[in-house]
């Protein structure tokens, strides 16, 4: 059985100068292979079905293009500088049997030194998960992390996006866990009261909308 050794193929980005971090797990196979999909675009989280940078275009009215050139990638780290935001996703590399881009079919998972990066990164206040606390998602690996280190994780609410407090080098960090932005967490975010409310009082309202309104706070 031949098995996928996944990759990740980007670096962490802007963290000299970040104040907050987007932390999530891999791309997709197809972006450690090289072979890209029509409008995808080669950067950290560049996957023409993935919802991160639909959502802050909406937010932010960046006017976004969605294609394999440099125009596309060098819009999405200006707009990154531009709100000082950086990017240190979680694992390094993964294995998989069945190639494709689930969190679950992860294998032999090699983590990133997240908490030496934050060292890294000293005017970091809040982590933003893309994804939450189930298996192989990017709280959950943080949470492996932060037990190694004797990290504890205080909680600020427990509401979704679930928020937790921890104290690094002398500062105190936000996490913040957002839903994840790919049409796998749709259901998840059919099935939250707040969603089924604002859907009941405005039948377009729909998940990407309920993304929107979730990630503006943060942002």
């Amino acid at each position: 059985m031949e098995i996928f050794h996944h990759i990740h193929p980007y670096a962490p980005f802007n963290l000299e100068d970040a104040t907050k971090l987007i932390v999530g797990t891999l791309p997709p196979p197809r972006f450690t292979s090289g072979i890209l999909k029509p409008g995808d675009v080669h950067f950290s989280y560049g996957s023409i079905d993935g919802q991160l940078w639909p959502i802050l275009d909406r937010i932010f009215d960046i006017g976004l293009v969605y294609e394999d050139t440099e125009k596309a990638k060098q819009q999405r780290q200006d707009f990154l500088r531009s709100r000082r935001i950086g990017i240190c996703d979680i694992v390094a590399s993964a294995k998989r049997v069945k190639v494709d881009a689930s969190d679950i079919g992860m294998d032999a998972v090699e983590l990133r030194d997240l908490f030496g990066y934050l060292s890294q990164a000293p005017k970091v206040d809040t982590l933003l998960f893309t994804g939450g606390n189930s298996k192989n998602g990017p709280e959950y690996f943080f949470r492996r992390l932060a037990k190694q280190k004797g990290i504890k994780l205080q909680v600020v609410s427990d509401v979704v996006p679930r928020i937790h407090q921890f104290e690094w080098e002398g500062r105190t960090i936000k996490t913040v866990s957002l839903t994840a932005p790919s049409g796998a967490a749709n259901r998840a975010v059919g099935s939250l009261a707040l969603y089924k409310e604002l859907k009941s009082q405005n039948p377009v309202f729909n998940t990407i909308d309920f993304r929107v309104l979730q990630y503006s706070p943060f942002f």
